[in-house]
């Protein structure tokens, strides 16, 4: 082995031992807030949020585009509001979606260049569309009902059915970017989308299938009379979200010219790097749950 490709394969070590620690440091620290649901996951997600708006404010930035970046975290602020208030929800869209559209507008009038400003102001509104109003789908998949532990001495832990909810897409989500990580880096041959993603290929995906499925399985036939065979789609839904969720944000950072949104988590880049696969499997398993669990 040559001095270069030594030197490769202790960086790609290097990345997928970080990977882990984040991903073992992160995901107690997410079951919390999950746990307590409510205003707690509310402020959490305002958080992620917040920093993926400005992690797309940043990759704007080298292809000479400026965010509206106020006006984008207020109308996702607006959208998890509304999820957090069902009975306010319409009003709440209606002043939000109305307002960022009058402000943004308005902004733009008094920009000295005014080159590529209609441009900017579609990502403006679009952005809170692909990550505010996708996040607001798990405060409204939980529902405020509180986990609970009692018992005698304690022993038993009641979960609420949107708790299971969200753990099927937590868990869906998770085992399948896991399971394709490594089934595509080590088994991978033929490529999805290589000018998209180069990385991502069709022998990742079906591993990444198999624990999609396998956590529908766990999280949805007894704890919430879902018939296995609904499961067993729920995994395929699951898995095949999360994939155009990647593929979503990669043709986001293609056209934005970076490799990662950002550096905030080693091992993984950014706060939408972790969350993209995240963004169109908790709106699936939303609509799931209407059809199927409920």
């Amino acid at each position: 082995m040559t001095s270069d490709a030594a030197e490769e394969s202790s960086k790609q070590k290097q990345s997928v031992g970080l990977r882990w620690l984040t991903a073992l440091i992160l995901i107690p620290i997410i079951l919390i807030f999950v746990w307590f649901g409510g205003w707690v996951a509310f402020v959490a997600l305002i958080v992620i949020v917040v920093l993926g708006t400005l992690e797309l404010q940043s990759m704007m930035r080298h292809t000479g585009h400026r965010l509206l970046t106020g006006i984008s975290i207020a109308l996702s602020c607006l959208f998890l509001l509304a999820a957090m208030l069902p009975q306010q929800q319409l009003l709440i869209l209606q002043i939000g979606i109305g307002g960022a559209l009058v402000a943004s507008f308005t902004w733009l009038f008094f920009r000295k260049d005014l080159e590529g400003s209609l441009v900017d102001w579609a990502f403006t509104l679009a952005f809170p569309i692909y990550l505010g109003w996708s996040m607001s789908f798990f405060l409204v998949l939980r529902g405020n009902i509180a986990d609970t532990i009692g018992g005698a001495g304690g022993a038993w832990i009641t979960l609420p059915v949107g708790t299971w909810w969200v753990l099927v897409v937590l868990l869906g989500v998770w085992g399948f970017d896991s399971a394709a990580f490594f089934t595509g880096r080590y088994l991978g041959r033929h490529k999805v989308a290589p000018q998209i993603s180069p990385g991502k290929t069709w022998e990742g995906i079906a591993g990444g299938m198999l624990l999609a499925i396998i956590a529908a399985l766990i999280c949805t036939v007894r704890q919430l009379a879902v018939p296995w065979y609904f499961a067993i789609l729920l995994g395929l839904l699951i898995g095949s979200a999360a994939v155009l969720g990647d593929l979503a944000e990669s043709l986001i950072k293609r056209q934005m010219r970076v490799k990662d949104s950002g550096h905030i988590l080693p091992g993984h880049g950014g706060v939408l790097d972790r969350i993209d696969s995240l963004l169109f499997a908790v709106i699936v398993v939303y609509i799931f749950s209407q059809f199927v669990g409920r």
